[in-house]
């Protein structure tokens, strides 16, 4: 029988249900059973894995670091948002985006987003969602919602620094402080 690369990756988090593995530990093993099976090299496990945590296989606790919950993946198909919790968010939101604030009346595309991601174990219910063009979906992906704003700031900031607004220095600089203070994504890097 023919055993495929996402077939071993999935192999291994079946028998490791409900355990934070980190990404080394699952790489390790998947390529060398792949290859003790098949004879052949397992090219590129991280895409493999990367693919089942989008498609809902596994949760990505952290950055390298994955979940396999077969409760979670038989119930992720009830972690959508219903036309009717789209519905109230985007009434919330007064049909726009949350981030930049244009919406259906400048022609914007707008999508309903989990604010904690479902990746991440976000639930589907209206507190967890929030209106975004699909520019700001688009940036903002998987991050954790912490993630997309150190990373705002730090744009922000690195604009202000080159336009010399000191004002603007001042503001973005005591916000990213707050994320240091308080351990808050420090493996987001801000260069001061």
């Amino acid at each position: 029988m023919k055993v495929s690369q996402l077939d071993i990756i999935k192999e291994f988090f079946i028998n490791n249900p409900n355990r934070d593995i980190k990404h080394s530990e699952v790489v390790d093993w998947v390529t060398e059973e792949f290859k003790k099976r098949t004879g052949n090299v397992f090219r590129d496990p991280d895409r493999g894995i990367r693919s089942l945590s989008q498609k809902g296989f596994l949760i990505k606790v952290a950055k390298g670091v994955y979940r396999y919950d077969p409760e979670f993946v038989k119930n992720r198909e009830l972690e959508d948002f219903t036309s009717s919790q789209k519905k109230q968010i985007l009434e919330r939101d007064n049909y726009k985006c949350v981030i930049c604030g244009k919406g259906r009346k400048e022609g914007v595309e707008l999508h309903i987003d989990h604010i904690k991601p479902k990746d991440f174990g976000g639930k589907a219910i209206v507190d967890n969602g929030q209106t975004l063009c699909a520019q700001h979906n688009f940036i903002k992906k998987n991050f954790k919602q912490t993630e997309t704003g150190k990373k705002m700031f730090i744009r922000l900031y690195e604009l202000a620094k080159q336009e010399n607004d000191d004002t603007l220095i001042k503001f973005c600089t005591e916000i990213l402080e707050v994320f240091e203070r308080n351990n808050i994504n420090g493996h987001i890097e801000w260069n001061k």
